[in-house]
Formats: C-alpha cells, sequence, structure tokens
C-alpha cells in the first residue's frame, strides 16, 4: 500500500486563542479556522455566516451587451437556443437558462451535443442543425470561450453568439456580440471560481435588474448549488451563499425531477449536505451525459409529470452503474500495463493510451489514478486515426498550463489547473506523450506530488458526539472549504474485521482508556498491511450517524501510515529513484550516498526470509524494515537482487516480493546495475 504525504498543520496557538475568545467557539474549530486563512475574528464570523453580499453582474464584463441581445432577441420573438455541456455544470446551467427564458416568454430550445459523435463545446454541425431549425441567437452555457472558429461560422450563416463561460480564454477571444467570463483579463467581477452554471445564474440576475440576486437565488438555488459543488470550484464568497441556499431548499425542492432522484438515491427526508449531494446526485447526473444522453438530465430537471421523472431518474441511475463498471474495467488495463512495464509509474506523469477506454469516464479513472500514484495523470483514449484525452493534476503543477505548452500536436484543448480535456490525431500521441514530459522535466527538477492536508491534530480521546457536531458550523464543505481531515496519532490496532464480503474493513482500535471503532472504505483485510499490535498515525473524517434513533461517532479512514513515519525520507527518496530510472543525472554526493553495501542487502535478505512473502509493495517494506536504509538506496537493493536471481518480483498495484525457493549464490559486484552506479552512469537499466 502507497503512502500518501500529508501536509500537517501549521501551530497558530495565539491566534486560535483570539478566535476562541472573540467568537465564543470551541477550541478545535478555532484551530481549523485559524489554520485555513480565518485568523480574524470579525472575517471569521462572516464566513461562518455564508452571507456574503452577491456582487453586481453588471461588473462582468460584456455583460450589459449579453443582456441587450437577448431582451432584443425575445422582444422580436427570435429563436434562441440554449448551448450546454454535458456534465452536471453544464446541465444544470442549460435547465436554469432555458427554464428562465420559458418564463419571461421567449421562444427558445436547448441543445447539447453528443459526447461520442460530438465532443465537447460549439461545432459546426451542431451550427448547421440549429441554423436548419431557424436558431437566429445562440447563447452558451460553461463553454464557448475557446471556439473562435465555430463562432466565426455561426456569424457567416447570419447566427449571433453570446457566450457565457468560466473557463480560461486564450488570447484572442471570440468575436462574439458578448462574451461573458469572470476569467477574461479585462473583467473586474470579483468573484473569479465561479462554475458555468454560476455564470448563467449571474446573466439571469442582470435580465431581471430591480429584483435583485436573492430573489432569484431563492428561486433556483438547488440547480444552481447542483453545477456548483459538481464543477468542484471554491466554496468561498458568493460560492458559499450559493450553495449554504441551495442546501436550505433542497430538502423541500419543488423540482418534481430533483426530489425523484434524491428518492432513488436515498437522500429523501435527510439533513443534506455539499458531501451527500457531491457523492449522491452529481455522479448520477454526470452520468447521463458521460454514458447515455445528457438530454435525459436537463429533461428531469425540467420535468413536471411524476412517472416521467420516475423513469428517466431510473435510466440514469443504470447509467450511473455502467459508468462504474466501465471505470473498473479501464483501471484493471492500466493494472497489466503497469505490471507489464512497471517504468510508467516512475515517469514525471502517468500518462497512459488504451484503445476504446470510454472516453466519457477517463477523467473519473484518471482522478483515481492521481489518488493512486500521488502524481498527475492523463489517459488518452485511441478511437482509430483519433484520440481524446482527460487529465487531472496535483497542487502546483498546472495540467491546463503545460498542456497548453504542447498544444501543437493537438486538435482541441481546453481545462483548468487541476483538470483538462484534449483531443488529436492518434499518430501524434507518442510525439505528445514525450513533448508532455520533456516539459516536465524543463519546468520541474522535483515533481509536486498529490498530498493529503491534516487540518488538527487530535487525541482519540478528545472525540466525542459533542465535538463532532461542533464541526457543522464549518459547512458546506467542498473545494476551498474541505471537510476537516484530523489526524489521531499513536493508535494501536486492537482487531480487523471485514465487511462487506471483504470489500471494505473496520477496525478497532485503542489510545490510552479509548477504545473506538474506524472505517476504512475500499480497504479488504487481504491487502491491509498491519496487524493488531500495531501503532498506527490515522488520518480520518469525523461524522454524526443514526441507527434506530440513536446518533453515534463516524470515523472513517482516509489515510493510515505508521505512527511517527519520517515521511520526507521516504517521499524524497522515492523521487531520487524515480530520477534514476529516468537516466536522469544526480549529483556525485548523492549517488554516492545511495550505493547499495553487501550489508544492505543483507538486511532486506533477512527480513524476507523471516517472512517468505511480502505483498505490501515498496512504501510498507521499507517501513517494516524501520526506515534503516535510504528509501532509494532499498528500491537499488530490490533491483540488483532481481538481476542477480536473489528475489522473485510479480509487478501489480501492489507488487509482491518473495525469495526464490533455491536462491543460487551470487556475488554482488557481478550486477551490472552496481557497476554503472559505481562507474558515475546514469542509472538507466530494464529490470
Amino acid at each position: 500500500m502507497g503512502i500518501k504525504k500529508w501536509r500537517l498543520p501549521q501551530p497558530m496557538e495565539e491566534e486560535a486563542s483570539a478566535l476562541e475568545r472573540e467568537l465564543g467557539l470551541p477550541r478545535h474549530i478555532c484551530s481549523v479556522l485559524a489554520a485555513r486563512g480565518h485568523t480574524d475574528p470579525e472575517e471569521a464570523r462572516a464566513f461562518l455566516r455564508g452571507e456574503d453580499s452577491l456582487p453586481d453582474p453588471y461588473s462582468m464584463k460584456d455583460m450589459e451587451r449579453a443582456v441587450e441581445r437577448i431582451s432584443e432577441a425575445v422582444e422580436n420573438g427570435r429563436y434562441i437556443a440554449v448551448y450546454g455541456d454535458y456534465d452536471c455544470d453544464g446541465i444544470t446551467a442549460t435547465a436554469l437558462l432555458y427554464s428562465y427564458f420559458q418564463d419571461i416568454g421567449a421562444r427558445v430550445m436547448y441543445y447539447i451535443p453528443d459526447r461520442d459523435q460530438e465532443g465537447y463545446g460549439l461545432n459546426k454541425m451542431a451550427i448547421d442543425r440549429l441554423n436548419r431549425l431557424g436558431v437566429e441567437l445562440i447563447v452558451t452555457v460553461d463553454n464557448g470561450v475557446s471556439a473562435l472558429e465555430e463562432v466565426d461560422y455561426a456569424n457567416s450563416l447570419g447566427i449571433d453568439v453570446v457566450v457565457t463561460d468560466h473557463h480560461q480564454p486564450r488570447e484572442v477571444l471570440p468575436r462574439a456580440a458578448a462574451v461573458v467570463d469572470p476569467h477574461r483579463k479585462d473583467c473586474l467581477y470579483p468573484c473569479k471560481n465561479l462554475c458555468g452554471v454560476g455564470v448563467a445564474f449571474k446573466l439571469i440576475c442582470a435580465m431581471e435588474g430591480d429584483i435583485g440576486c436573492t430573489e432569484i437565488l431563492e428561486h433556483f438555488a438547488p440547480m444552481i448549488t447542483l453545477g456548483t459543488i459538481a464543477d468542484v470550484v471554491e466554496l468561498t464568497g458568493e460560492n458559499r451563499t450559493i450553495v449554504k441556499a441551495g442546501l436550505r431548499n433542497l430538502a423541500d425542492t419543488e423540482n418534481v425531477g430533483l426530489g425523484t432522484l434524491m428518492e432513488l438515491a436515498g437522500l429523501s427526508g435527510r439533513k443534506l449536505n455539499a458531501t451527500a449531494l457531491a457523492f449522491g446526485l452529481v455522479p448520477r447526473l454526470n452520468a447521463a451525459g458521460r454514458i447515455g444522453k445528457a438530454d435525459l438530465a436537463v429533461e428531469l430537471l425540467l420535468t413536471d409529470d411524476p412517472e416521467r421523472a420516475a423513469e428517466l431518474a431510473g435510466q440514469i441511475n443504470s447509467y450511473n452503474e455502467t459508468r462504474k463498471n466501465l471505470v473498473d474495467a479501464i483501471l484493471q488495463d492500466i493494472d497489466r500495463m503497469t505490471a507489464e512495464d512497471p517504468s510508467l509509474l516512475e515517469q514525471r506523469l502517468l500518462i497512459l493510451c488504451g484503445d476504446g477506454w470510454h472516453h466519457g469516464v477517463i477523467g473519473i479513472a484518471a482522478a483515481k489514478l492521481v489518488e493512486r500514484y500521488s502524481k498527475p495523470c492523463l489517459l488518452i483514449s485511441r478511437e482509430g486515426e483519433e484520440a481524446r484525452g482527460s487529465a487531472r493534476s496535483v497542487e502546483g503543477y498546472s495540467m491546463i498550463g503545460a498542456i497548453s505548452r504542447c498544444s501543437a500536436w493537438l486538435t482541441r484543448y481546453g481545462g483548468h489547473d487541476q483538470a483538462a480535456g484534449l483531443s488529436l490525431h492518434s499518430s501524434d500521441i507518442e510525439a505528445f506523450r514525450q513533448a508532455m514530459l520533456e516539459d516536465a522535466r524543463e519546468n520541474f527538477d522535483i515533481m509536486p506530488v498529490d498530498e493529503l492536508s491534516i487540518d488538527l491534530i487530535m487525541a482519540p480521546e478528545q472525540i466525542n458526539l459533542r465535538s463532532v457536531q461542533d464541526f457543522c458550523c464549518l459547512e458546506p464543505f467542498g473545494c476551498g472549504n474541505e471537510a476537516p481531515v484530523v489526524m489521531l496519532p499513536g493508535c494501536r490496532i486492537e482487531a480487523i474485521y471485514p465487511l462487506s464480503e471483504d470489500r471494505h474493513i473496520r477496525l478497532r482500535c485503542s489510545s490510552g482508556t479509548k477504545v473506538f471503532q474506524a472505517l476504512y472504505f475500499g480497504m479488504s483485510s487481504r491487502r491491509f498491511p498491519y496487524a493488531p499490535g500495531d501503532l498506527v498515525d490515522m488520518a480520518v473524517a469525523l461524522d454524526t450517524s443514526e441507527y434506530n434513533g440513536e446518533v453515534s461517532v463516524s470515523i472513517k479512514i482516509k489515510s493510515l501510515r505508521p505512527s511517527g513515519l519520517p515521511q520526507d525520507r521516504l517521499v524524497v527518496g522515492r523521487q531520487y529513484y524515480e530520477k534514476l530510472r529516468r537516466r536522469e543525472p544526480v549529483t556525485e554526493k548523492i549517488r554516492d550516498y545511495v550505493i547499495p553495501q553487501r550489508e544492505d542487502v543483507a538486511v532486506i535478505y533477512r527480513y524476507l526470509r523471516q517472512v517468505k512473502v511480502f505483498p505490501f509493495g515498496y512504501d510498507q517494506l521499507w517501513c517494516r524494515l524501520g526506515g534503516r536504509l535510504n528509501y532509494c538506496k532499498m528500491r537499488l537493493c530490490l533491483d540488483i537482487m532481481e538481476e542477480l536471481s536473489l528475489l522473485n518480483r510479480q509487478e501489480g498495484e501492489e507488487p509482491v516480493l518473495a525469495l526464490p525457493e533455491k536462491p543460487a549464490k551470487a556475488d554482488l559486484e557481478q550486477s551490472g546495475i552496481l557497476q554503472k552506479l559505481k562507474g558515475g552512469e546514469v542509472c538507466a537499466y530494464i529490470r
């Protein structure tokens, strides 16, 4: 089991004490607020209220032009098309704007491109279709800011385009009637992190003028909230105000389709929070666009017919199950690839290509790989002569920045620092891959790694129902205001219980006189590398659960590692080993430090002889050896042992290590790897 780097909170005792005095909140809540930068009591109080004023929509560049053009079309009965996107943000933005245009008596239709046939954003084939239907104005939501050629094409047919988007624009903007995007360099709008449905909401506010944003938000809050949570924009400022309003309204929503989907997802009658929506509703709405037809999700949000809503919700739910199976199949393919060629995992970026991977779900698979391997990931699905990719990144590495620098190989691309999509010719995949790897090498000596941010360190004895319920004042949780992650240090594992046919486990742990239970989802007892009696540090999410009317504390493990682990030694050693494997130069001092000696190999050999088989991977082996070896040196020792037939290695998600039944005698000095290292050569070899 690979060990993730934890980012521990910096001590801020004085700031936390000041908040405790001024706000009258428990100390652990004040510590979280201080760690997240809310050190000023008045600012912290405003954050907790979550009722920031909603900025004037007309402070967004081109908003006035957009309102004038749309108003003219409505007044003169022009046919308007709301042109959306097939993810949850685009779906909710489409339903929102279409519903509003209907309310004000516009002649309106909506159009979402087919993911398989058309791909993302405006395209000429769709524009031709809309032209044949008599559309005279296209209003985009959640797309359009990069559609230079497509907007020109629409103009040539006599169709005006109003762009509303939230993606990063390029240097040149489309020649549209208006381009409303808070990321425009000349846009002074204060809240830059609105999602697509958030920008559409501001357009409606501007259209209504005198009514005011607050009243409009109360009316449309559920749809705006869903899109905002789905697009993982920061839940601070205006977005926090939006989501708080939506959570107030969703439980009693009058939207028939949303209510039906909530019932199917098991959310009816429950106190809703952003996490429940993110895991209960958002994946289902996304699945419609990823697997089936996004139009069905839009129709679900718009329908007033309970029977039709039930039918649509059932279809969408089945798409979600299909989505899960497709992701699992892709991950199984990748496990086979990396087992056959482990060097793929040692590159600065994990860039993998497969034939026929469903491009609607490769982004989900990429996100899971970032979580597993702690490095940026780009997955490319090859479909004949064309290919499409989806990327996810880690903090400190701008994926859209890197893709932009390598865009000469691409036909289309777009996205954010943390996520991006692209298209290219299949024949250019390898050249693009090499360009991305070279770009990473030029810009980073040591690559950023995915980190788990710890908000608070608590002794298990401090955890009780009251202290856990106190965290509710920090909601809603999401990007920029994540649910707090708490470190529980020095916990002793007392027992391990498999759950759900060993798909998950429950641990009984102790700390001093405190005995508690913790759930570890997605971890089987077979893969769990710890045993009763082991001391571990836990990174957990704290919540409450209710069963038969009794409320209790729920502890869910997000990450776990040996107590007191010197993580920097592990992480840096892992990075230097990968540098050597990539044939990248290191200093003479580093090389001399990691050259294995006979006694280093002997330490590993004796341990493996004792345990017979070690199935938990390299990070855990380093921990079991007590950190006595430099991590990079340990990995080199294993490679040398395998080279000299002193080790059997079975690659996989967690490599399995064992000694041969009848190991041959071997002279360490005969190792070609060792000779290269001692000779000062860059360590390039094939296992």
